[in-house]
């Protein structure tokens, strides 16, 4: 059990130093290139609207919380 909290922490810590210094990754549906075929014609993904880049979930999710500290202490 130990072993297990000790590694789910390792994790946690090692994906919160990748979202702080690098907070976008590849696109999911694209996979970077900014482009899906649909119908046999490339077309511009729906989901990064070609800009090949998508914000972290763990940033997502410190970028929401660093805003509701701020609005919370003016």
């Amino acid at each position: 059990m130990l072993v297990a909290m000790a590694a789910a922490l390792l994790w946690l810590g090692g994906y919160a130093v990748l979202c702080a210094v690098k907070p976008f990754a590849p696109c999911r549906k694209c996979r970077g290139l900014g482009q899906v075929e649909r119908f046999g014609k490339p077309r511009m993904c729906p989901r990064c609207h070609g800009k090949l880049l998508r914000l972290r979930v763990g940033r997502r999710a410190h970028n929401a919380w660093r805003r509701t500290h701020e609005a919370g202490t003016r």
